[in-house]
């Protein structure tokens, strides 16, 4: 099991920006590690964000994220971050962090941080 921590949210405006991070501790394999990035709004199903491989850096985005948010990870403290920029209202949600063994493959889930986008 993969421990989970996010952190980095929190209340911003419109146009502004935030970096989550997430910390992954316990079982965690390099060579075969996905770690990703989901949203939840209020009435609405969970949606995938970002993920990141941990062995080739190899990502993958959202249509809402592209071009937006960026995915990136640190080798030295098992870290992945999530760069938000130019948020939208509708960016509202709580996002979580959850690692895998692929794309569609994620078992191990943060509890999740609030991030606000304020119009």
């Amino acid at each position: 099991q993969v421990k989970l921590v996010e952190s980095g949210g929190g209340l911003v405006q419109a146009g502004d920006s935030l970096r989550l991070t997430c910390a992954a501790s316990g079982r965690t394999t390099p060579d075969k590690f996905v770690l990703g990035w989901f949203r939840q709004a209020p009435g609405l199903k969970r949606e995938f964000v970002a993920a990141i491989t941990w062995d080739d850096n190899t990502t993958l985005y959202a249509d809402s994220a592209k071009g937006r948010f960026t995915i990136s990870r640190d080798n030295a403290d098992f870290t992945v971050n999530l760069q938000m920029n130019s948020l939208k209202p509708w960016d509202t949600a709580v996002y979580y962090c959850a690692a895998g063994i692929s794309w569609s493959q994620f078992y191990d889930w943060g509890q999740g941080i609030q991030v606000t986008v304020s119009s």
